[in-house]
């Protein structure tokens, strides 16, 4: 059976990066934020959310890999790649996994349509809403299996970063 503890859910954007958690027994899913995405040097969106996973004492990552419908990666499945190998080396030695994704945006749309949200209101939380329908479809194959889902994402033998990047 998978590790007790709160999982955190990731929904890597071009634009905005939606987080969701779960409750320590990983029952429930909940949206927490929308991050605006930071191609600084700096990063902020990255060490906002590793700044999460740790105030939340999360045992574990997973970040959507948004893979096309015929199961090949593209560029939008490279970056979520990129910003999950990132955020592995400053969460480690918590686990980073990367998990189909395909639809959530999709899906997202219509549970907002569906719940009565204006279309021109989705914007604002769509991601959180993807990163919950994320976590929700991990913790589902973590009862099902009994282990984790998806892949490992390897922080390469790095050391969690500790300083900030010139």
């Amino acid at each position: 059976m998978p590790s007790q503890g709160r999982r955190v859910g990731v929904d890597v954007g071009s634009v905005r990066v939606g987080v969701a958690e779960s409750d320590p027994d990983g029952i429930l899913a909940t949206p927490v934020t929308t991050l605006a995405r930071d191609e600084s040097p700096e990063h902020a969106d990255l060490a906002a959310l590793a700044a999460l996973v740790r105030d939340r004492d999360a045992t574990c990552v997973y970040v959507g890999l948004p893979l096309q419908l015929s199961g090949v990666s593209g560029e939008s499945a490279r970056q979520a790649r990129a910003y999950a190998a990132e955020l592995a080396a400053l969460v480690a030695p918590v686990r980073v996994r990367l998990v189909d994704e395909r639809l959530t945006s999709v899906a997202s749309h219509r549970l907002l349509h569906d719940s009565g949200r204006a279309e021109r209101t989705h914007r604002a939380v769509v991601d959180q809403v993807a990163a919950v329908l994320i976590l929700e479809s991990a913790l589902e194959a973590e009862r099902a299996t009994g282990s984790q889902p998806g892949e490992l994402v390897s922080t390469g033998g790095r050391k969690p970063r500790t300083k900030r990047r010139a």
